[in-house]
């Protein structure tokens, strides 16, 4: 009895960082989701809000949920390709270098565009940190 209580305690310590990996490309699905849809349905009062051009914002939008779609299809994977994984990781990384990059070099954003710019690239850039963290858990 001991030893199978052993062996399902070594069980469930090696598929926890599976399922982390797995739990923040979820979160990651979900937040991105929701962003991408309400680019796509409200563009124009999100980009007179933000001081982002509407047209702008639909594109995103559409990347954004096709990217959620994309994540969110990894997550439900037992065991998400490190390989894919690495991806998410640096398309979020890249995201959030240039919402920065923009933000500086050619947006022209309202009082609301300047927070929000750089809290999304945080939001994402935590993303990015969580995933690539439990990733390399997973690994070990």
């Amino acid at each position: 009895m001991s030893q199978t209580l052993r062996r399902s305690s070594r069980t469930a310590r090696a598929t926890r960082p599976r399922s982390a990996v797995r739990r923040f490309l979820a979160l990651d699905a979900a937040v991105t989701g929701a962003n991408g849809i309400a680019y796509l349905a409200a563009s124009g009062p999100l980009g007179e809000l933000l001081g982002v051009d509407a047209g702008l914002l639909l594109e995103l939008g559409v990347l954004l949920t096709a990217f959620a779609a994309g994540v969110a299809w990894l997550a439900s994977r037992p065991q998400p390709p490190a390989l894919a994984v690495k991806l998410v990781v640096d398309v979020n990384v890249l995201w959030a270098v240039l919402s920065v990059v923009a933000l500086v070099a050619w947006l022209e954003p309202t009082t609301v565009g300047l927070f929000w710019t750089p809290v999304q690239a945080a939001t994402v850039a935590g993303f990015a940190v969580l995933q690539w963290t439990a990733l390399r858990a997973a690994a070990r």
